[in-house]
């Protein structure tokens, strides 16, 4: 198999969480665009079927939208469910769930720490382990999840303590599932954006001019400059790539 062959993902089924928009949305169209099946989930229903619309008028391919609380171990088992049921199986699942709140460490409360906890940890543990067990029993698949540089850097001038460590902890539990299930044939990534241009960081646009000032590249990314990565890393070009992150940050964390 050339390594052109290698990147061939037709006719593959990939799962997105938090597809309807942003990073994940991105991911969602980068891989219908070579040829893969998507089923994208969001707990956000409007936006959720605009997006599968798009996808499928753009896209000859399969494209389902499903709504679902990730939160949820029961929902997202029955997503997976759902997935395997209309497609038959699983190969790519891109967890891309995720949320900040910022504030001092002091004054984040408890309902706030469990609320990033949950949207950013949880749900991406819960999806790993309802779409691993399908991959487990097929002997194959990529996970990969969105953490962030945040998982290494304190940023500024925000603070989001919660935010932080949750991305941290994506990165250690996805290196944990990555040498549990190699034996298995399903290999577990993630990668590490840096401040990149979405509904999320435009709320903050007060911060944009500092933050780009603290970037090589002298600008935010695009959500679809981090596709190629994803794409990367659920294609067999990838096979022995697992437990790994993938810096992608316009060489903010070179200074």
């Amino acid at each position: 198999m050339g390594i052109r062959d290698k990147f061939d993902l037709t006719g593959r089924v990939a799962l997105v969480t938090g597809g309807a928009r942003g990073i994940g949305k991105a991911c969602a169209a980068g891989l219908a665009e070579f040829g893969v099946n998507v089923a994208i989930a969001d707990l956000h229903e409007e936006n959720l079927n605009k997006t599968a619309a798009e996808l499928s008028d753009s896209y000859a391919v399969a494209v389902e939208g499903i709504v679902c609380d990730a939160t949820n171990a029961t929902a997202v088992g029955d997503m997976v469910q759902g997935v395997v049921n209309g497609f038959g199986r699983i190969d790519i699942l891109v967890n891309s769930v995720g949320i900040t709140i910022h504030g001092n460490a002091e004054d984040v409360t408890e309902e706030q720490w469990r609320q990033v906890m949950d949207t950013n940890l949880t749900s991406t543990f819960l999806c790993c382990q309802a779409a691993g067990r399908q991959m487990i029993a097929q002997q194959s698949g990529s996970i990969i999840s969105v953490a962030s540089m945040s998982a290494y850097i304190v940023n500024t001038p925000q603070k989001q303590v919660a935010y932080n460590a949750s991305k941290a902890a994506m990165i250690q539990m996805s290196r944990s599932m990555a040498a549990e299930w190699a034996k298995h044939n399903v290999r577990v990534n993630t990668i590490s954006p840096g401040y990149t241009l979405t509904e999320m960081t435009r709320a903050v646009s007060e911060f944009h001019p500092g933050w780009c000032q603290q970037i090589p590249m002298g600008r935010m990314a695009e959500p679809e400059e981090l596709v190629g990565a994803v794409v990367y890393l659920a294609s067999d070009a990838a096979s022995y790539t697992t437990g790994h992150d993938i810096i992608i940050d316009g060489g903010y964390m070179l200074w």
